[in-house]
């Protein structure tokens, strides 16, 4: 299935904000925030999910027909 424009847009805002996410809980403690260790993972995994699809599918067209 291909992406749009928009959709990579989106896709890869959403990895910057994944990303940030990640840096931002990097140096918190276990004992601070429960379970921090396996939102750090969960958050890698969507990282690493978004980052394939990006490289996976091809581009489609933005969705307006060209004019004429």
């Amino acid at each position: 299935m291909s992406l749009t424009k928009s959709d990579r847009a989106k896709i890869t805002d959403s990895v910057h904000s994944i990303q940030s996410a990640r840096a931002s809980l990097a140096d918190i403690e276990e004992h601070k925030v429960p379970e921090v260790d396996e939102i750090q993972d969960c958050l890698e995994g969507a990282d690493k999910k978004l980052r394939q699809a990006l490289r996976e599918a091809p581009q489609g067209k933005t969705g307006t027909p060209p004019k004429n």
